[in-house]
């Protein structure tokens, strides 16, 4: 099972970082105001891009790095559709 790293953008202008191994059902729980306290006062939130790790503990420690990244460097990963530690871009998001 492959699970996911995600980058949201939420009504507000603001950036969500999160994982999950069904992306679709977590963006619709995350639009639904189930997905998390942060995101549920800031719908809609959009998928701006999600890399592919080989296991959760992978995707955990990639998203603890990827935010500490400032947001114009986690926007430029997610437009260029560039790797992040080893994850590739997931086509389509």
């Amino acid at each position: 099972m492959s699970w996911f790293m995600y980058l949201l953008r939420c009504a507000d202008g603001t950036l969500y970082t999160g994982v999950t191994n069904d992306l679709a059902r977590r963006v619709a729980a995350h639009n639904a105001g189930r997905g998390a306290r942060y995101t549920a006062g800031r719908r809609p939130v959009h998928l701006l891009a999600a890399w592919r790790f080989a296991d959760r503990g992978a995707a955990q420690r990639a998203e603890a790095r990827f935010r500490r990244l400032p947001p114009a460097r986690k926007l430029s990963l997610a437009t260029q559709g560039e790797p992040f530690l080893g994850g590739p871009a997931v086509d389509g998001t």
